[in-house]
Parts: structure tokens; sequence; C-alpha cells
């Protein structure tokens, strides 16, 4: 019986740009096959209709994956109006036509826009992978069934719309966490009372992350095997918000056995969490007990590096 290849211990971050039409799942498990990667995961789902960044990680940066679960993002999305969809996009069958009034001009429409800016509630929609007893909403949704959702409190930093054209315009929407484009859009429409839908979606930014280093699968796919390890990022890119703190190799030594250690010099209070090294090397998260103390919080497997 042959044995299972078990993958390679590749550590990092790798800014995937996801085509239209696949999955994150799938974009997901290409990537980790063609590095032949022993675990990955990504951070935060895009739609197969939508397009952009998503960050995948790669062995020890799957254990940090929350931190950009939780960051704020940049979508860019063409908003369609005067038709509403069973899903909000253009992948969906329309359910409502209105015709668009003169008098829905620029003026009015930035106005509904700005309506919808700072602290908002939306009800996620039906096509989404929140679950309901223990089944992803998207999966019911194709059965024909609508389960009640509770809204949910997001926060728009800032919208830019721009391209304007007779049946729409583009919009791009800084946002926290939670946030559906899809339902941003169809709220706006019906504030309008025209209906509204997007046909097109690309995430722009995640946490840190721009665009600069996006890659595509297909550009991966054609570099060698050298070129690609070496466009991955560190593992530790995904938490430069926090602070670092050095300890020596006795200190590092006792913190990956999990016991609490005493550090002289630290502006860490109690509660605080801080990125660990030992020289250039990461070696996890640790977080402060009490003043001048730290205890392991999560740390990276040194086994593998």
């Amino acid at each position: 019986m042959a044995r299972r290849r078990k993958g390679l211990a590749i550590d990092g971050v790798l800014l995937l740009d996801k085509a239209q039409g696949v999955s994150s799942n799938h974009a997901l498990q290409r990537v980790r096959r063609l590095l032949q990667a022993r675990k990955a995961g990504h951070t935060g789902t895009l739609d197969p209709m939508a397009t952009g960044l998503l960050p995948i990680c790669l062995g020890e940066a799957t254990k940090f994956s929350a931190h950009l679960l939780e960051a704020d993002k940049v979508y860019r999305t063409r908003v369609k109006l005067g038709e509403t969809t069973d899903t909000g996009d253009a992948e969906g069958e329309i359910v409502e036509r209105h015709g668009l009034p003169s008098s829905l001009d620029r003026a009015r429409i930035e106005a509904a826009i700005d309506a919808f800016r700072g602290e908002i509630d939306q009800v996620p929609p039906m096509v989404s992978a929140l679950k309901h007893e223990g089944r992803k909403l998207y999966e019911l949704a194709r059965e024909g069934k609508t389960i009640e959702r509770a809204p949910r409190r997001v926060t728009i930093y800032d919208m830019r719309p721009f391209d304007w054209a007779a049946d729409g315009f583009w919009l791009e929407v800084r946002c926290s966490k939670g946030t559906y484009i899809r339902t941003l859009a169809e709220d706006i429409g019906r504030s309008l009372g025209v209906g509204a839908h997007i046909t097109a979606l690309e995430r722009l930014e995640t946490g840190p992350f721009g665009s600069e280093r996006r890659i595509s699968f297909e550009t991966l796919e054609s570099m060698s095997e050298e070129e690609r390890l070496a466009h991955l990022m560190p593992v530790d890119v995904l938490l430069a918000h926090l602070p670092t703190l050095q300890v020596d190799d006795e200190a590092a030594r006792r913190l990956l056995l999990g016991q609490r250690v005493g550090v002289l010099e630290t502006a860490l209070a109690p509660g605080d969490t801080a990125r660990l090294y030992r020289d250039e090397s990461f070696l996890g998260l640790v977080e402060s007990t009490q003043p001048g103390e730290i205890a392991p919080k999560r740390l990276v497997d040194t086994a593998t590096r």
C-alpha cells in the first residue's frame, strides 16, 4: 500500500490574486498542492464571483491567521441600479426591475451613499458562509430556504463613488470585518427606491496588505520552486501591529517549554501581547501576565524550522 505524502513544512504568507469563478477554498488547495505544502489556510472567504487579494497562510502562519480575519478591508465594486437579484450579485436571478427616474441624479445617489457611512446594521445575506444549525446559509439558499438573520453592526469608514454611468457606478469601500458589500449595495438601492445589485467585486486590501505583492496562480505556476518560495513573506508579517520583545537563549528555551519568564525591561502592561524573538528568529506570541513577567501565548513549532 502506497504511503500518503505529508507535504513539505513550508512557513509563510502568500498574497494570491484570486481569479473570478474560483472559490476561496479551491484557490487555497491549488496553491497548497503547487507548493506541496503540508498545511495551508486562508484569512477570509472571497465569493467565487469576487477577485483580488486572498492572503494564504502556509505552515506555522496558519496559527496566526485569525489576526487578519479581524482586519479592516478595502473593496472595489460595480453597483448596478434598477435591478434586484436573489443573490445580490450578477450571478443570481433578477427578482425586481425598476425604471430609473430622471430625478435620480448624482447628488441624490451621493446623499444616499453618505447615509451609510459610519456604524450601520447589516442583515447578512442568505448567500453567505455563515452557519445555521451546522449548515452554511448558502447551502440552505440553494434549497430555496430562507432563515431569519439577526442584523450585525459593521463600520463603513469611507466610500468613494466613481466612473458614473446611466445605470450605476463603481464604489470603493473601506470597511470593518464582517461587512457584506452586496448587502451594502442592495441597501443603497433600496434607499433610493430602485433596487441594486453588484456586477463586479474586487478586494484591494486586507489589514496591512495591499495589491503590491499580489500574484496570480498562473504566474506562480510558471515560476521555479525557488522563485515561488522567494515570493513568500515571513510568518510575522501577520503580526506587524504588535510590539516586539527580544529574549536570550535561556529565556527562549523556557518559554518554548511553556514556562513563564521574568523580563527586566518591557513596556508591556498586564494582558498585552507581543511578538517574541531570539536574535532574528520569530518564536511566536507571548503575553504579559504581570509587570516584569511574560508567558507563552502562541508559539511556532521550532522543530520544523
